[in-house]
């Protein structure tokens, strides 16, 4: 019997939890926009407050509310799924870090075309999920997210 068979299941099941992880990330993101983001676009067109004109007139809070559109529900299925509080703000700093960023492009005139900032803050997002995923290797990978920090 080959002693690198159960090595390798190992390390293919701990790739896939990993793999399936990050999807649910991905998925909660989403998710999140529309759960969250569509009924706040609603409810402020209710009150008379058009999202639609926060590209040119605040786009801001456009980029901070679709962050948290995205982050309340990944936070709230990793805690759902076992994960303590400290990776659920690692992953919510991963989340805000670009939105930061682009925010920081936008005030210095650096780039002003608010369709590009939303691409890079789309893109740079994910990226900066997988990053914190690969400093948490165990925590994303092994068999139990680790609840003892939070």
């Amino acid at each position: 019997m080959s002693l690198t068979a159960p090595i390798s299941r190992r390390r293919s099941s701990r790739a896939l939890r990993f793999v399936r992880h990050y999807g649910e990330m991905v998925a909660a993101m989403f998710l999140g926009m529309l759960v969250l983001g569509l009924p706040a676009v609603i409810a402020l067109g209710a009150l008379g407050i058009e999202v639609s004109d926060w590209r040119a007139d605040a786009p801001a809070l456009l980029f901070l509310g679709m962050a948290v559109t995205m982050t309340v529900p990944m936070v709230a299925w990793m805690r759902y799924r076992g994960h303590g509080w400290a990776p659920a703000w690692e992953m919510s700093a991963a989340m805000f870090l670009p939105t930061f960023g682009v925010l920081a492009l936008l005030g210095s005139g650096s780039v002003t075309d608010i369709g590009t900032l939303m691409a890079v803050e789309h893109v740079a997002m994910p990226v900066a999920m997988l990053a914190v995923m690969l400093l948490r290797l165990d925590e994303y990978a092994g068999a139990r997210p680790s609840v003892v920090a939070g």
